[in-house]
């Protein structure tokens, strides 16, 4: 009968299960030929009954056994129940295990007698019985009646002294032991193998032992030793073990493939990840000569396949497959439940379960998809709890193997609209929002051709879109450059949706702090945007309006000026002056005005927006609050914090009535009034602000969001600004051992951290700590993210001031300069960086004495900032009049004269001449030309500034006051011509 069930499963012919059941042609057997089962006359101890399989090649013991050999040693004292139930998904070890086990307690000597048999059903545990009560020779156990014949053995087995230790393999239902239990007897012990962890197996009485998979250092410790004849094979042997979720059925399979084709584990990992390839081709092939390893009978596929058959014929029956086909797509490490219970899911299952069990009524609901899940998790085929299913990858794989490719692709989109109908609006519950992103990618992994085709579904925008918005824009790039090379290839370069996922690239791009990229990649799709659409298509001003604002945060606000009041005429004349995107060209136009200095004109625009904005949108619209958030913003850079604050406070009141405590938008309002009231002189109730903040958004935001992060740094930031740096340090201190606690110490946000940490060390007045923290983080930094990575150079640039700060300007310097060369060549001359360092070199030069250095790198850092902020931008003008105090101070007082009347000139022009930093500039150039030995000349101008001050900011203001310190001086200099000294900077 074996051999003709081998036949009949080589030509993929099916027979009815009572004709392939082997223990029931065995026992109908012993009934014709009872003389095959006549008892022993005497039988010898220690005796054996049943064949043991034999131990697997290489054979590792999983940590468990130590427990397990304890409480399973035969003799007549136990130290824990007597039977053991080894539970777990079918290939995870549990018969190799019992071998272990049963093998150990033999050569020890601690039974007399060792039983093992099959327990696949009733009839087979029967038989097994009926053969131990023969081969003990029985009183009355001829082999006629094997139920009798059981019947004594379990007698025997309740009254005998000897030690006894009875292996049931592969238990699938307790009710085949239903009568049959081996007995609860100080002599004896059980070990039950099952794929079983109902209740019903638990409530035995016996210690339910789940027995998991590999761990990662099991899994490669076993292929190092299985491939230890060809070691060169072993290259990836980690990698072989997470693709096969290191089952240990699949790992000594593949084991035995790659020797028997001689491929190495970095070839099979491809073969693996090949769609193209089954999981039945990269085993050895049953049928060959060499067959499969360790006299197993099944292969990986056909071992889940039996499982997943056995569940879909139990209650409900023809729902545990489909439901495995829905997981089979999805995270195998985290599931959410309720994306089985959304419409789209009953909906599929629904139509798959009508397919399977025509017999049937096939609507499912809730309450029936809850049954399928606890049956798949009784089953060992899932592990549910807490709101979520896990899965095996190897259960996965054999799950959608089973699927025509047409199955595949409906399986896909149905999971991909449950994942729609369960994405929250609100992405507070990170951990959530993180779990749907990885379910996300999942789906994608698997079937992204049915994803875009025939085109983009909204899950894939939104699992993008999400990583940005969680605060990694970066991995946001990452995933919208994936699906852009897929829609180009499928979909084409012109498809609408190719070119929507090119605008999110730049999008994040720009998040990410590339503006310049981002620039450059709006530019050419716009350019792609009008040739497709033509210049008034909705993507086409999309394009415009993200170019103008790449533009801004390149350092080119003025171009992005000029930009967007052009894209603004069109929006008037295409989308009309109420349009939401005309609007929003118009808030970007304020906050541009700000940026190139114009801070009256940002308020002034800001202003007349918020008019707007509450005509057509209302005063509780989000974009209205924008707004009002603007505005104050612009009104507290202005120089006016303290009504920032309280515009702030007013818009905070709405937000909480709008949009509750909890939305980011109010817990953004709430550090904006922090940092205004800051501003505003209170660095303490500032402090305390954000110390709150922080608490709340911990709880609502998590401690990783940017927000949060943003928070943690202000609140140090206003610790030191309010005369406590010692309380900033111990602020950052205590984070760190948080930090270090969730994410580990080589994690990049625990590196910036300590970087934080070191530069208040020398704040609170330990310089020298501050360098020897640094040091050792450089080389920490280097090791782990890289020599060119910003965060590398941003350490270097901090331990180059804290030498100087430890008393050695001239370290100071030259690791400032070359740190220099190095920006210059890994990130860009003009970046922001670049140009920070630049600045620290021209004070440190000087510290060292090298005044004429430090007057060569401040006309540098003017070219720079002229290339990149224009000429007549405010940072460009102090750079330019800092210049000059180095020229001066370098002994060249005709360039400090000339650069500052520049300075003066356009001051004059774009500000007037009563602003006070006008008014600064002509103190400054009264000053150069005493220097320069006019002291009469510097009088005449200081006694009409003087004049200017006093009706412009009053006689009480420091620069009135210094300026007539400086008259009195330069009046005695005009008499006298004493040596003069440098004016204030």
């Amino acid at each position: 009968m074996s051999a003709c069930a081998s036949f009949a499963k080589s030509r993929r012919l099916s027979l009815p299960a009572d004709l392939g059941d082997l223990a029931k042609w065995k026992i109908l057997f012993d009934q014709a030929d009872s003389s095959y089962r006549q008892p022993l006359s005497s039988p010898s101890w220690p005796r054996r009954v049943g064949i043991v399989p034999r131990q697997a090649s290489c054979y590792q013991p999983p940590a468990i056994i130590e427990s397990l050999t304890d409480k399973t040693n035969g003799s007549p004292v136990q130290t824990g129940p007597a039977t053991r139930l080894l539970s777990g998904l079918g290939g995870v070890g549990k018969t190799q295990l019992a071998v272990y086990i049963a093998e150990e307690t033999w050569r020890a000597n601690q039974v007399d007698l060792l039983v093992w048999m099959a327990a696949t059903s009733r009839q087979a545990i029967v038989a097994g019985y009926a053969q131990a009560a023969s081969d003990l020779a029985l009183r009355g156990a001829n082999g006629t009646d094997t139920e009798q014949d059981a019947a004594r053995f379990h007698v025997w087995l309740a009254s005998t002294t000897r030690p006894w230790l009875i292996v049931l393999d592969d238990l699938t239902s307790t009710a085949d032991l239903q009568g049959l239990w081996p007995p609860a007897s100080a002599s004896g012990c059980t070990v039950v193998t099952s794929q079983l962890r109902s209740s019903t197996l638990q409530g035995t009485g016996g210690d339910l032992i789940q027995v998991d998979v590999f761990s990662p250092s099991e899994a490669g410790d076993y292929l190092r030793t299985r491939l230890a004849e060809d070691p060169n094979l072993a290259d990836d042997v980690d990698g072989v073990g997470a693709d096969l979720g290191h089952l240990p059925l699949a790992l000594a399979q593949a084991a035995a493939f790659m020797l028997d084709e001689r491929l190495p584990c970095t070839t099979y990992r491809q073969r693996f990840a090949d769609r193209r390839s089954r999981l039945d081709h990269i085993v050895p092939d049953p049928k060959s000569p060499t067959g499969l390893p360790d006299d197993y009978a099944r292969t990986v596929t056909v071992t889940l396949s039996l499982s997943i058959e056995r569940a879909d014929r139990a209650r409900p029956v023809g729902l545990a497959q489909p439901l495995l086909e829905l997981a089979s797509v999805l995270d195998p490490t985290g599931i959410p439940e309720s994306l089985f219970a959304t419409i789209a899911a009953q909906q599929w299952l629904s139509y798959r379960r009508s397919l399977a069990a025509v017999d049937i009524d096939s609507d499912v609901d809730e309450p029936m998809i809850r049954s399928g899940l606890q049956l798949l998790h009784r089953l060992n085929l899932v592990t549910t709890g807490a709101g979520m299913i896990a899965v095996h990858a190897l259960v996965q794989r054999v799950s959608r193997e089973s699927l025509t490719e047409d199955q595949l692709g409906d399986v896909v989109w149905a999971v991909a609209d449950a994942l729609v109908e369960v994405w929250p609006a609100d992405e507070r519950d990170t951990a959530s929002v993180q779990r749907l992103r990885s379910n996300s990618a999942a789906v994608y992994q698997h079937g992204y051709e049915a994803l875009l085709d025939p085109e983009a579904h909204p899950i894939l925008f939104a699992a993008a879109n999400s990583l940005g918005t969680s605060g990694d824009p970066a991995s946001a790039v990452i995933a919208f450059q994936q699906l852009l090379n897929d829609r180009r290839r499928l979909l084409g370069p012109d498809h609408p949706d190719t070119l929507a996922t090119r605008l999110n690239i730049a999008h994040w791009q720009r998040d990410a702090g590339h503006a310049a990229h981002a620039a450059e990649a709006f530019r050419s799709l716009l350019s792609d945007c009008l040739q497709a659409f033509g210049p008034y298509h909705g993507m086409t001003l999309a394009a415009r309006h993200n170019l103008t604002r790449s533009l801004d945060e390149a350092g080119d606000p003025a171009g992005a000026l000029e930009a967007h009041r052009a894209l603004l005429v069109d929006e008037y004349r295409i989308l009309g002056p109420d349009h939401p995107n005309t609007l929003a060209t118009r808030s970007h136009i304020a906050g541009c005005r700000g940026e190139t200095g114009d801070l009256d004109g940002a308020v002034c625009a800001y202003r007349e927006l918020l008019a707007d904005d509450l005509r057509v949108r209302g005063p509780d619209d989000p974009e209205t609050m924008m707004t009002r958030a603007g505005l104050a913003h612009w009104r507290g850079t202005a120089g006016d914090p303290a009504s920032a604050a309280e515009a702030l406070q007013g818009l905070l009141t709405d937000r909480l009535r709008v949009l509750g405590a909890t939305h980011p938008e109010t817990l953004k309002t709430r550090h904006a009034l922090g940092r205004w009231r800051g501003e505003a002189g209170d660095a303490t109730g500032a402090a305390e602000a954000m110390e709150v903040l922080l608490a709340d958004q911990q709880k609502f935001l998590g401690p990783g969001h940017p927000q949060t992060m943003t928070t943690q740094a202000d609140l140090a930031h206003w610790r030191g600004m309010a005369g406590d740096p010692p309380g900033a340090l111990a602020a950052l201190e205590a984070l760190f051992i948080e930090r270090v606690r969730i994410l580990g110490d080589n994690h990049p946000d625990t590196l910036v951290l300590r970087h934080n940490i070191a530069g208040w060390r020398g704040k609170a007045g330990d310089p020298a700590a501050a360098m020897n923290a640094l040091e050792e983080l450089l080389v920490d930094q280097t090791r782990l993210l890289g020599a060119d990575h910003p965060h590398t150079l941003a350490v270097r640039n901090s331990l180059a001031g804290w030498r100087g700060e430890a008393g050695d300007a001239v370290s100071a310097v030259q690791t400032f300069e070359a740190l220099l060369a190095d920006q210059v060549k890994i990130l860009d001359p003009h970046h922001p960086d670049t140009l920070t360092t630049l600045d620290n070199l021209i004070e440190w030069r000087s510290k060292a004495g090298d005044m004429y250095g430090a007057a060569e790198a401040a006309n540098a850092l003017v070219a720079k900032k002229t290339q990149i902020l224009g000429p007549n931008h405010d940072e460009t003008l102090t750079a330019q009049e800092e210049a000059a105090y180095w020229c001066g101070a370098a002994g060249d007082l005709a360039s400090a004269i000339d650069l500052t009347e520049a300075v003066l000139a356009q001051r004059m022009r774009s500000n007037g001449p009563n602003d006070p930093r006008a008014l600064a500039t002509r103190h400054h150039l009264a000053c150069w030309h005493g220097l320069a030995g006019d002291p009469a000349r510097a009088a005449t101008a200081l006694e009409q500034l003087l004049s200017d001050c006093m009706d412009a900011l009053g006689t009480d203001h420091p620069l009135t006051q210094t300026i007539s310190q400086n008259l009195h001086y330069w009046r005695r200099c005009a008499e006298d011509s004493p040596q003069a000294e440098l004016p204030p900077p």
